[in-house]
């Protein structure tokens, strides 16, 4: 039976730390900034997990399940 691939889309968007939390980027930092303040700007290059569904969904995804 052949290997599962990794899910290589998602590997180059997500990031898996030490302890199996995913990290991810915020939403809607692409472009229109202008218009939105510069403590949302700020808070939008922060890294933020994922909700605990979502991150087993993920590294499931990444291992190739």
């Amino acid at each position: 039976m052949p290997k599962q691939k990794t899910h290589k889309g998602l590997a180059k968007r997500v990031k898996v730390t030490g302890t199996g939390k995913v990290l991810r980027r915020r939403a809607g930092s692409g472009h229109l900034m202008s218009s939105k303040s510069g403590k949302r700007c700020r808070n939008l290059r922060q890294t933020t997990g994922m909700s605990r569904s979502l991150n087993n969904k993920t590294i499931a995804a990444l291992a190739g399940g």
